[in-house]
């Protein structure tokens, strides 16, 4: 028989959190439990629940983390990216550092947002990467999102998850449909070296923007299915119709990827293979803060313009009714319609013979019998 874990379990979101703020991917956190990493994922989802030995350990490893999370929170420094079985980093799963209220509060709006871009950036380039298979393009979209989000940073710091926020509106930008007109777009992408990297890169590409951005939250970054639902603005059902529909398709055509946990770990590779690196984040403030100066100006421009146009519009406009001049009445200034003189005298004959002349024409020549 079974028996609940002794120290008392969190509830399953505050187990994911514990487990993404120790910078810890399901299958490290598995390999220390002893379980596999779907089953972590049923216990951070609340599909499942631990029981037993398994259990007592995965909720002592909890506790710990938290303990050690609530020792560094009053000393932040941006955590490191865990680093995968061949030693390169994990991009793909990282998320923003969580800090308590008072730790928050202590922090200027720059220091927090600059803590949040030199967390989060990185990892966000080589998924967006992953996402678009164009390098500039996923600069430019993490660049744009930070912007976004340094614009609303009110809006952003209360959000309980900014790294969820900003990594939307990254993703949003890349899959923009806008971008098929820039010329940036029609010139050729350099290929990944490796060939396996090149075969899974245009499987990724071949597929549906929505099945790929499903595929990479769920099997790349790690999201439950109802976060990626939320976050790809579909249903339940339907998102997990995307990622059935995207597994099948990447095993069809790479059969050595048909395992979940192996696709994860090569989407990883993937991403690590190509170095993408960020701009620093003084600059994407100081680039998004210009930018909405020009709007601002922008708009404080076409005001003005608008304004002026109305004004001379009033100012020449008639500002009373005028009816219309009758016919058969003169018009100050206009002189009047000159009436026909008397005829010549050949206006005067020709006027006498085409009256005398018939209507319709000379008489017509008939040939006579013989």
């Amino acid at each position: 028989m079974t028996q609940s874990p002794a120290v008392p379990l969190p509830p399953p979101k505050e187990r994911r959190r514990l487990r993404q703020a120790a910078s810890l991917t399901r299958a490290q956190l598995a390999s220390r439990v002893g379980v596999t990493s779907e089953t972590v994922r049923g216990w951070e989802t609340g599909r499942a629940t631990p029981r037993g030995r398994k259990g007592e350990k995965y909720a002592q490893l909890l506790n710990s983390l938290g303990e050690a999370t609530n020792m560094t929170c009053d000393h932040h420094t941006p955590v490191a990216e865990p680093a995968g079985p061949s030693g390169r980093p994990l991009p793909v799963r990282a998320v923003a550092p969580r800090r308590s209220g008072g730790v928050a509060d202590a922090l200027t709006p720059d220091q927090a947002f600059d803590a949040l871009y030199s967390f989060c950036a990185p990892a966000l380039v080589r998924q967006t990467y992953l996402l678009t298979g164009r390098r500039e393009l996923a600069r430019e979209a993490v660049e744009r999102a930070f912007q976004t989000a340094w614009q609303r940073w009110p809006e952003v710091a209360c959000d309980p998850d900014p790294a969820g926020w900003v990594r939307a509106v990254a993703y949003d930008c890349a899959l923009s449909p806008w971008n098929r007109f820039r010329l940036r777009r029609r010139r050729p992408e350099p290929s990944p070296p490796e060939a396996s990297d090149r075969a899974l890169m245009d499987t990724l590409l071949m597929l549906p923007p929505s099945y790929r951005r499903t595929l990479l939250l769920y099997d790349g970054v790690g999201l439950g299915l109802p976060e990626t639902a939320a976050e790809t603005e579909a249903s339940t059902r339907a998102a997990a119709n995307r990622l059935s529909r995207a597994r099948e398709a990447v095993a069809e055509r790479l059969p050595e990827l048909a395992d979940a946990e192996v696709l994860h770990w090569r989407l990883v590779e993937l991403a690590s293979a190509e170095r993408l690196g960020a701009a620093k984040p003084p600059v994407v403030r100081l680039s998004g803060e210009r930018r909405a100066r020009l709007w601002t100006r922008a708009a404080i421009a076409f005001t003005a313009v608008l304004i002026g146009t109305t004004a001379l519009t009033m100012r020449s406009a008639p500002t009373h009714y005028e009816p219309p001049v009758p016919a058969g009445e003169s018009v100050q200034g206009v002189p009047p319609r000159v009436a026909p003189g008397p005829l010549s005298e050949s206006e005067l004959t020709l006027r006498r013979k085409l009256r005398t002349e018939q209507q319709s024409g000379p008489d017509r020549l008939l040939p006579q019998p013989r």
